[in-house]
């Protein structure tokens, strides 16, 4: 495992957090940080609600010491928008400002942003160059395959946002009308990666060490980036710089670990958010963090009444007393415990 330079910015060539709207927030990024991802970007920021003064839209710009290096991620398909936006996304002083061009939900494509912008390169092109032209900061590019099924428009756009001043790509080996299914193709990026000068990250379905391997292997990209792969496993960063350094394979967490690694996550929700907020957001969260435990359906329905966090420990309490009584049965079958739920 080396280091590379993205754009200026010494990054150790193992895994990054990809930006994932209402999921990586300050707490989910310093979790993943803690846990060894070269880098982290933030949740995608609408260019015109920064224009607006919105307070909460400005809240998703903060840069903690201890998240960078870190990218903020801008969507908007106005140019004069984005680069207002992008002059205030500065001031918060990431180490990138990445433009979003890969967001498939309806409610951004519906305005021309996010992967809509696949769709009109040249209004992409002058997105990019007017914000790169604009900020000293570099300015980089998060891209799809194309836009409809079967739609391959991955390597002209790329070169085009090249030309434009990008100063590095991330490539999602999927269209927009595919969404998260099926498989990604991950020869869209090797191609992108054999024709620009810039550095290429790829993405998706980076589930494990081994894929992380993989893809570095198969495409040629400089740095790979990891999305869902992240979810209840921070450590998944750990496992992947010990698998890239030293070919090692990490044990797997025990229930006990993951439970702890879940209660450090909730305290840093709880240091930028209200309690109400925070037990209500944390609730998907103790879901991914409790897969694979013993009637792990049945607390994931009980985590939906955590108000506080008094629940929240009564809520762990349960689930270690369920982890005890599997473990002090012999051969405990899935029916007893839930195991395998």
């Amino acid at each position: 495992m080396q280091q590379i330079s993205l754009a200026g910015v010494p990054v150790w060539q193992s895994a990054s957090l990809a930006p994932m709207a209402s999921v990586a927030d300050r707490a989910y990024r310093v979790m993943c940080k803690r846990y060894g991802a070269a880098m982290v970007t933030g949740e995608l920021a609408s260019a015109k609600g920064l224009c607006y003064s919105d307070r909460k839209t400005r809240e998703l710009l903060f840069v903690s010491a201890e998240e960078e290096p870190m990218a903020v991620q801008l969507f908007g398909s106005e140019p004069e928008f984005m680069v207002k936006a992008a002059k205030i996304a500065a001031t918060y002083h990431p180490q990138w400002i990445d433009i979003n061009m890969g967001c498939p939900v309806h409610k951004v494509v519906s305005t021309g942003a996010g992967s809509a912008l696949l769709k009109t390169p040249q209004l992409a092109y002058e997105i990019v160059a007017r914000v790169a032209d604009a900020v000293s900061i570099p300015v980089t590019v998060k891209m799809r395959r194309g836009y409809e099924a079967g739609e391959d428009v991955a390597v002209p756009f790329a070169l085009k946002m090249e030309e434009a001043g990008a100063a590095a790509l991330t490539v999602h080996g999927r269209t927009r009308s595919q969404m998260y299914q099926p498989s990604a193709d991950w020869s869209c990026i090797r191609a992108v990666k054999e024709a620009v000068k810039i550095p290429v990250v790829g993405n998706g379905d980076v589930t494990s060490p081994e894929l992380a391997q993989k893809m570095y292997e198969e495409t040629g990209c400089d740095l790979v980036m990891i999305g869902r792969g992240s979810y209840g496993r921070p450590w998944i960063f750990e496992e992947v710089n010990a698998y890239l350094k030293d070919g090692v394979k990490l044990p797997p967490k025990s229930m006990e670990e993951r439970l702890e690694i879940l209660k450090e996550h909730v305290a840093l929700m709880q240091l930028d958010k209200p309690e109400r907020i925070v037990f209500c957001e944390a609730r998907k969260l103790i879901g991914w963090y409790l897969k694979g435990f013993p009637q792990a359906a049945h607390f994931r329905g009980e985590a939906n009444t955590i108000q506080n966090y008094e629940d929240f420990t009564h809520f762990l309490k349960k689930v270690r007393q369920v982890q005890q009584d599997c473990q002090n049965i012999e051969n405990p079958s899935a029916a007893v415990c839930g195991i395998g739920d």
